[in-house]
């Protein structure tokens, strides 16, 4: 039977986000799971992104409970159109994403990120790197042929087993930061992990343990748990300082559940914001360029550290698209980084140890080796790296169940509004400087506080980004934005 894509998202419940598709893992079926891959392997077919001398498409995936499933409709689907399902197993986003670009063939992550269990996706790779706005059009106009496989629910009707899991993807990523730090860089160093169900947690202990440091493992869970690293909850702000002083820790390092966003405390467990984290990291590897998006700290712009800071929306297929035009302008060393500590590197970078190869998709080991490093080359703990930043702070917050079209038709009337329709819903920030729709609404006020306002490109949520010259005021404006989504959400 034929499907088109594009009326899939709209029947299925199962849209693209940010680099794939997302949706209640009640809406994932194994049909709608094996049809999106099969649209994606005829959109790369014909666009000449497949040659016929190598037939590998990557696949591997994260620790939430339907992955399996998932993954196995992916390589039913690979299988189908002719190609060799390779299982790399269950490795962090980017390990699988660098797979895919050394050995010059597509890769599959089966992952939701951060989200809650319920909820999964599939992040699609190119042989170049993750899709683009461009290819997900071109994925959603495609028609594929689906064969009668499933039952009445959308199911599999027959067993289809899995190849035996390959260890290369693995050990390629782990073998590239040994190749390019030197060895005992991390030497005297007291890191805790904090592993929860992150998949990349017994890579990131292996790497750190063979680059010198003393690893605690801390807090491992054999059941999901949904860290976001943009908004850390609450037990997690408790626990880091705890870690920290019972076991004499220089830094708490951790990641999300498909490891691709990363998280790292200063010494007194205090974790470090993802942009903050992400000026220290370009700034260690030595950048000219620094792609981000438009709600990370000004800070960036006020250190002084970059020939050029360029912005863009949010998400990191924006963020790569402008490292793309950086580096063919001739630009010599091109990171980027997002405010939830997603980094990426467009270009070859010449390390102590070695050359660091481009990865251009989130990665969460180069901040953590980067910003310890720097503690290290400096002399100086983590808390004093960030104390000589310009002195700009953010928080981040969300409302949940809010869905995107009411989100945007609310934040439609705020900029249709103007100033004065602004002012009123936030009366105690003073008068509009600037406002920004490069991505929702983002309002500088004349005292530079600002507020960020946008809808969640991959879950119904209202995102508030907020910034200020204090943590306290940063967070405390950031409730009065949540409280204002919140009395819209009620209305």
């Amino acid at each position: 039977m034929p499907i088109l894509i594009s009326e899939l998202m709209e029947t299925s419940g199962v849209k693209f986000g940010t680099s794939g598709a997302r949706g209640l893992v009640t809406d994932m079926t194994d049909r709608v799971c094996y049809t999106y891959t099969a649209g994606f392997i005829q959109y790369l077919e014909r666009a000449g992104e497949l040659p016929a001398a190598d037939r590998r498409i990557a696949i591997a995936g994260d620790y939430r409970s339907s992955t399996h499933r998932i993954m196995v409709a992916v390589a039913k689907a690979v299988g189908d159109r002719g190609y060799e399902p390779v299982n790399c197993g269950k490795i962090p986003s980017p390990a699988v994403a660098l797979f895919g670009l050394r050995e010059a063939i597509p890769a599959v992550m089966v992952t939701g990120s951060h989200i809650p269990d319920d909820r999964n996706g599939i992040k699609y790779n190119k042989r170049s790197g993750e899709i683009l706005k461009s290819d997900e059009a071109g994925i959603k106009e495609q028609t594929v042929e689906i064969p009668d496989l499933f039952d009445s629910q959308g199911m599999f009707a027959g067993d289809h087993p899995m190849a035996e899991v390959s260890n290369r993807a693995a050990e390629m990523y782990v073998q590239r930061w040994l190749d390019a730090f030197p060895a005992g860089v991390l030497s005297g160093k007291r890191i805790g992990v904090f592993e929860h169900s992150a998949v990349g947690r017994d890579l990131m202990c292996r790497i750190y343990q063979e680059l010198g440091a003393e690893v605690i493992r801390l807090a491992r869970s054999e059941s999901f748990i949904p860290v976001d690293t943009e908004a850390i909850r609450p037990q997690d702000v408790e626990a880091a300082p705890k870690w920290t002083r019972e076991h004499g820790l220089d830094a708490v390092v951790s990641t999300d559940g498909d490891s691709d966003r990363p998280l790292i405390s200063d010494e007194n467990g205090h974790w470090l914001r993802g942009d903050v984290a992400g000026i220290l990291t370009a700034r260690f590897l030595g950048a000219d360029v620094v792609v981000t998006p438009v709600s990370c700290n000004t800070a960036v712009e006020k250190s002084g550290y970059f020939e050029s800071v360029r912005r863009t929306r949010i998400g990191s297929p924006f963020v790569i698209e402008e490292m793309i035009r950086a580096r063919d302008a001739g630009a010599r060393c091109v990171v980027g980084y997002e405010a939830n500590g997603g980094f990426l590197t467009g270009s070859s970078i010449v390390m102590e140890g070695g050359n660091l190869v481009p990865l251009p998709t989130r990665d969460p080991v180069v901040v953590h080796l980067a910003v310890l490093s720097l503690s290290a080359r400096e002399k100086r703990p983590i808390s004093s790296l960030l104390s000589s930043l310009p002195q700009r702070f953010t928080a981040s917050g969300r409302l949940k169940e809010f869905p995107t079209e009411k989100s945007a038709v609310k934040i439609k009337s705020m900029i249709n509004g103007g100033n004065a329709v602004i002012e009123s819903m936030f009366p105690d920030f003073g008068s509009v400087k600037i406002t920004d729709t490069t991505d929702g609404l983002r309002i500088t006020f004349e005292n530079d506080e600002i507020v960020h306002l946008r809808p969640s490109g991959n879950a119904p949520e209202l995102r508030c980004y907020t910034e200020a010259a204090s943590e306290d005021r940063a967070w405390e404006i950031n409730g009065v934005g949540v409280s204002a989504l919140e009395k819209w959400r009620d209305e």
